[in-house]
């Protein structure tokens, strides 16, 4: 089950967050600061998050939001899965979730950044076996020879 993020699920993601080692301490500390954002504004326009839920036990979440200043652009910020339950299908119900999302709320795009590094391969596999292209790359984005990698969906 999808459900909205609630307050008691803080410490589950917190957890779930803090495992994933393709996250360097600054990302952790965003994704935490992004996560208590929505618990203090479960409305926010910029933030919204989701938890995949199984059996009582919070697996993955998602967080994704309205692009400031456009009409119909959304950008997934966040989509991480438990790493002891990847390879279940979670993700992609996660990113089926965003897409229904970002459809009943009037928006056309999502665009979801990454880095170029190769500790990130398997996230843009993912990207791409679920429809979404490189609509951007640009060079030494992040530090030398870490290129952000927007990968894009138009929704339909």
């Amino acid at each position: 089950m999808i459900r909205k993020l609630q307050t008691e699920d803080r410490k589950r993601v917190v957890e779930i967050i803090d495992a994933t080692n393709n996250f360097t301490t600054e990302e952790k500390v965003i994704a935490v600061e992004l996560i208590d954002e929505a618990i203090a504004n479960p409305k926010h326009e910029y933030y919204n998050v989701y938890v995949f839920e199984e059996k009582g036990k919070v697996y993955g979440y998602h967080c994704v939001g309205k692009r400031a200043l456009t009409d119909g652009v959304f950008d997934l910020y966040w989509i991480v899965v438990d790493n002891n339950a990847q390879k279940k299908g979670i993700g992609k119900q996660l990113l089926d979730h965003i897409e229904k999302f970002v459809k009943e709320n009037n928006g056309r795009w999502i665009l979801a950044e990454t880095s170029s590094k190769e500790s990130y391969n398997a996230t843009r596999n993912f990207y791409f076996r679920n429809n979404y292209s490189i609509v951007a790359e640009i060079k030494d984005f992040y530090k030398l020879n870490d290129n952000l990698v927007v990968f894009g969906k138009y929704i339909k």
